[in-house]
């Protein structure tokens, strides 16, 4: 950068507002950066796929050991992608504000085994992976993590963790450094290798505001639920989601529960097993609610579409001790688009992964099991859910992960 370049940015970093030129608005950013940007609909928010894009390619606060695929760019969030090694520990941890997930590493690795190739994560076991991707985040920006999809629909816990980290799946402000995964198999050992995506991000600028009074609004404009009986009030901290387990009569399918110790699951392989051989239907009760048992995961599905605007993205609220005890949605990212006519996913149903805790649950039909939490992008993405081959699951119902053969075709 010129000397006189130097002045210039000086002088548009000293007023105000953005400046005008050659009759583009820019951001003062993009004068530090000395890269012309234009100016997004909001200073704060979720970053939508080409901002994402921008600080791969632009600004190098998303780096990779090696080159980021364009295919790793989702409308609000992008994959992560498995290293080399998966080091087998003794239990869960948190590095802390005074270690290195390294150093942790160096008291409770058990095992450390080389994945390039492919190996297999065993389930009820714990690994620490280290990602492909590191950050070098800039001020005021932040990240959260969280499984993608199709990890979620395996019961394959996995969260993210940062060096100096005190909080799974939360990045920092100004973050600079390698971001790990801790992968859980719960229910089917898998096979992964280098490159393969458990996990996904989503980069945040600022503190964008999430009101429920915003979300009220949402709801009316865009019926975020498609439920008419639903009330503003009911809209407290999200918007609710509940469950089905009627379908629509007795003994009709409304979900299914894995099998117990079944073959391994290769995460790379789409459309390969036959449903039969991991996963047993569940139908409509004739009465009453559906028994959850602790020792089983459930997939089932809302009992009414929801959809996600264009502009915003939603995550759903995992767990709440108020509506009983049990878990639902380990991934829950939900991208622009879902949902949404624009996209062609008009009466797309959320997908649920149920688990309960400790005791039997009887889960009631039409029962909130978990929240919906909108936060505006940006401005909106390039590129909406459904509207590329890799969305897997844009009006689906009752939907198992993509990894299994589409009815039909077994």
């Amino acid at each position: 950068m010129t000397l006189s370049t130097n002045l210039e940015a000086e002088t548009l970093l000293r007023e105000a507002e953005p400046s005008l030129v050659d009759g583009t608005k820019f951001s003062k950013q993009a004068v530090i950066d000395g890269v012309p940007e234009q100016e997004t609909n909001h200073n704060t928010g979720i970053l939508p796929s080409q901002e994402l894009s921008r600080l791969v390619r632009v600004t190098k606060e998303i780096v990779a050991l090696e080159e980021i695929n364009d295919d790793q760019i989702q409308p609000a969030s992008m994959d992560l992608r498995l290293g080399a090694i998966a080091y087998r520990v003794r239990a869960s941890f948190l590095p802390g504000k005074d270690h290195t997930v390294r150093q942790r590493l160096d008291d409770l690795a058990m095992h450390e085994m080389d994945i390039t190739n492919g190996g297999v994560l065993e389930r009820g076991c714990v690994y620490i992976v280290p990602l492909m991707e590191n950050l070098s985040l800039r001020h005021r920006t932040s990240a959260t993590g969280n499984p993608k999809s199709s990890t979620g629909r395996l019961d394959i816990f996995t969260r993210l963790i940062t060096d100096f980290g005190t909080q799974f799946d939360r990045v920092r402000e100004q973050y600079k450094g390698p971001l790990y995964a801790e992968v859980s198999p719960r229910t089917f050992s898998v096979l992964v290798r280098k490159g393969s995506r458990l996990s996904q991000l989503r980069i945040r600028r600022g503190s964008p505001p999430s009101t429920d009074t915003g979300m009220r609004r949402l709801q009316e404009e865009y019926k975020l639920v498609d439920d008419s009986s639903l009330s503003k009030d009911e809209i407290e901290n999200g918007v609710p989601v509940t469950v089905d387990v009627k379908g629509e009569d007795f003994g009709r399918l409304i979900g299914y529960k894995a099998k117990n110790y079944s073959g391994v699951i290769d995460v790379d392989k789409v459309r390969h097993y036959d449903t039969e051989d991991f996963w047993e239907p569940v139908y409509a009760p004739r009465r009453g609610g559906l028994i959850l048992d602790p020792a089983d995961f459930y997939i089932l599905a809302s009992k009414k579409a929801v959809k996600v605007p264009p502009k915003y993205a939603a995550e759903m609220i995992a767990y709440d001790t108020l509506v009983g005890e049990f878990r639902v949605h380990y991934a829950g990212f939900f991208d622009p688009g879902f949902g949404h006519p624009d996209a062609g996913g008009e009466g797309s149903r959320a997908v649920l992964e149920v688990r309960s805790y400790e005791v039997p649950f009887v889960i009631e039909d039409g029962q909130i099991v978990g929240r919906l939490a909108y936060e505006r992008l940006t401005s909106q993405p390039n590129q909406l859910y459904g509207n590329n081959t890799k969305s897997h699951y844009q009006r689906q119902g009752i939907a198992l992960s993509k990894h299994f053969k589409l009815p039909g075709n077994s």
